[in-house]
């Protein structure tokens, strides 16, 4: 079976917000195929810098987040990969840590690596970033 890029994606929530509203959202993308969740973990930081860790199945609250999301292995994210997320928290904050394959690229990273290719560089394009260059270009005519 070819395996897509993996990838790791901590999502902060200040103030210790977190809904689980992206819950859908992310479903949608493992029901279509689009990806397949490896691990999540959530991490709580207390007002004190008290750290918890959480797998999803773990939380009560998280019953309605993980509705509909299957496919979460587990156990991948290592002690030291949720310690780093952990610190780069503020107080008062959680996130949720997402480790997942991009299921839609398998096909092209197998062509890849069976020609012999390798990823030299990579890299993800801030949202903020986009907006702004697409305002500044001139109108399509």
């Amino acid at each position: 079976m070819a395996l897509g890029p993996v990838e790791h994606l901590i999502i902060g929530f200040p103030g210790n917000r977190f809904d689980g509203s992206i819950a859908p959202a992310l479903a949608r993308l493992v029901e279509s195929g689009t990806v397949r969740i490896l691990d999540l973990v959530f991490i709580q930081k207390d007002a004190d810098g008290t750290v918890s860790y959480f797998e999803i199945d773990e939380l009560d609250d998280a019953v309605h987040f993980a509705a509909g999301i299957e496919g979460e292995a587990g156990g991948l994210l290592a002690d030291d990969d949720l310690a780093a997320a952990a610190e780069a928290l503020e107080p008062n904050s959680s996130a949720a840590f997402l480790l997942w394959e991009d299921c839609w690229a398998a096909e092209l990273a197998e062509a890849i690596r069976g020609a012999g290719g390798v990823i030299v560089a990579g890299g993800r394009v801030s949202h903020e970033l986009v907006e702004q260059v697409l305002a500044e270009l001139p109108a399509a005519v």
